[in-house]
């Protein structure tokens, strides 16, 4: 075996400290777990005197050898050479890549830790054979992690990588992976040039109490898609085409009746149910994560809303979010004043680094926030005055949809929407839908709604929430019964009602008030 035909898909860093291996036999766990699918193993022991090391070692190489599996050692170059393993792992503060190339040959599997762009350049520069990626996530099993990079992180690594011409080396991420998050990192991670070749793990698998069948549905999982990811289709639709499709596509929700499972807050549930019933939709308001796996299962979609949150209401939000993600429920977050308390900005953090997120809408504070922009302030869940010109709007709209693989909708005067690679700015809407509770809130009711039924592709499903709520408002402030924001809500509802109606009667004269431009 070569470094070049190694399979890094699933890679096992072994533990043997009590917390995580217990009382069970290292050797055992491993031959378990190559007989469930591992790809390549690396022990990991820092505690162990060298004699005991090359022992473990060439225990552990008479289970994988046999299986075609490589070994690799952590840090130890001269217990790999003692063992006679396939090759070592070495992290920044250990014996440099050069050296240890120098001392194990060229055939040698030699990985490198990369914490930072700069670290992966350097080592992939230098000759790795693969790249230790991360960390991705907080973990347990290694206590001085220098920093959290999260799925941007390493996607901007992979980027460079391939723009410095580099793309060769090998890849694999590390760091909080588990059964629940795999499948989305190795998705959300991916920039258009250049993916991880695999994931490591440690707990998810020297933790569990069947280290084979562990392996096994981890492999299954990254040989798999993500049900989330779908089959989207990306064409170059025009403003036109989207005029034409949104009246079908509305026409589709409505025969169709999709639940719509709305996690939102206490102040506009009523809300947000009438028009969830307005548009064509069926809704259930519900904040119980305990029964997301029925309602995920009924074929609808979801919508996390951050309105009224405590920590206790965010854990149920992870809990359905995990749920919802593994049938490939569509789910929307709405992070209502994500940057008006560092509790609110925490939750913005735990809930995308806890699941997948097909639509993120908020106004512009509120997607500054989940960009990761720092000092971004907000005076309660208003969306205050804008600080953006439209191009540097349209710029981070953008550039958080590409990074996130997702669409993302800065609404306001006028919305900017993009799923990185197409971008629109709606300018339909009314300013009494600023003088009511409720109104973001249930715009992301509306477009959840659409998208249970468009799935594939998911910005036109947005858009023709969008067009249907914000004309809809339109046609609403223009009665002649409204005047001012109390008699704006009932005839805002009935006039959803009617939109929804004339799609389902084949008459689309309505979406002709679009106001849609490229971008």
């Amino acid at each position: 075996m070569t470094p070049k035909n190694v399979d890094y898909s699933l890679y096992l860093v072994t533990d043997s400290t009590p917390t995580i291996l217990g009382e069970k036999d290292l050797v055992e766990v491993v031959k378990a777990a190559v007989g469930g699918g591992v790809t390549i193993v690396q022990l990991r022991d820092k505690n162990s005197e060298t004699a005991e090391l090359v022992r473990i070692a060439k225990d552990l190489h008479a289970v994988t050898k046999p299986a075609g599996v490589p070994l690799l050692i952590n840090d130890r170059v001269d217990v790999a050479l003692a063992a006679g393993v396939e090759g070592v792992h070495v992290g920044q503060d250990d014996l440099d890549l050069k050296s240890a190339r120098h001392i194990l040959g060229p055939d040698a599997i030699i990985g490198v830790t990369a914490n930072s762009l700069e670290e992966a350049l350097t080592a992939a520069r230098d000759g790795a054979d693969y790249l230790g990626i991360g960390t991705v996530y907080a973990t347990p099993t290694k206590e001085n992690t220098k920093s959290i990079i999260g799925t941007s992180g390493v996607q901007t690594i992979l980027a460079k990588l391939s723009e410095e011409g580099l793309g060769n080396v090998k890849t694999v991420a590390i760091g909080g992976i588990n059964a629940s998050n795999a499948q989305r990192i190795l998705y959300q991670s991916a920039s258009p040039a250049k993916k991880l070749d695999g994931i490591a793990v440690v707990s998810a698998i020297v933790a569990a109490d069947d280290a084979k069948s562990a392996g096994s549905d981890l492999r299954r999982l990254v040989k798999e898609p993500p049900a989330f990811a779908g089959t989207t289709a990306k064409t170059n639709l025009s403003p036109s085409d989207i005029i034409a499709r949104a009246p079908n596509t509305i026409k589709r929700m409505a025969e169709r009746k999709p639940l719509c499972h709305n996690m939102t807050n206490l102040v506009v549930q009523n809300f947000a149910a009438n028009v969830a019933l307005a548009i064509g939709s069926s809704p259930i308001m519900s904040n119980n994560g305990l029964e997301a796996g029925d309602l995920a299962a009924l074929g609808g979609s979801l919508v996390i809303n951050m309105g009224t949150t405590t920590p206790e209401i965010r854990g149920n939000h992870l809990k359905a979010l995990v749920a919802y993600n593994a049938v490939g429920g569509p789910v929307l977050l709405d992070p209502v004043g994500a940057g008006a308390t560092a509790q609110r900005r925490e939750g913005v953090k735990a809930l995308m680094a806890g699941g997948y997120f097909d639509v993120i809408k908020g106004n512009e504070g509120e997607i500054r926030t989940v960009s990761g922009a720092q000092g971004v302030k907000q005076h309660g869940v208003d969306s205050g005055a804008s600080q953006l010109e439209l191009e540097d709007r349209i710029k981070l709209v953008r550039g958080t949809a590409a990074r996130e693989r997702n669409i993302i909708l800065m609404t306001g005067t006028k919305d900017v929407i993009s799923d990185g690679e197409r971008t629109f700015v709606v300018s339909n809407g009314h300013a009494l839908l600023g003088d009511i509770t409720g109104s973001g809130c249930t715009l992301g009711t509306t477009i959840a709604s659409v998208l249970a039924v468009e799935r594939d592709d998911k910005l036109l499903a947005a858009l023709s929430g969008i067009l249907m709520y914000e004309i809809a408002a339109e046609r609403a402030a223009a009665r002649d019964e409204v005047r001012g924001p109390g008699t704006f809500v009932p005839a805002f509802i009935d006039e959803l009602y009617a939109v929804r109606q004339e799609c389902v009667q084949g008459c689309d004269k309505w979406i002709q008030a679009a106001k849609v431009e490229t971008v």
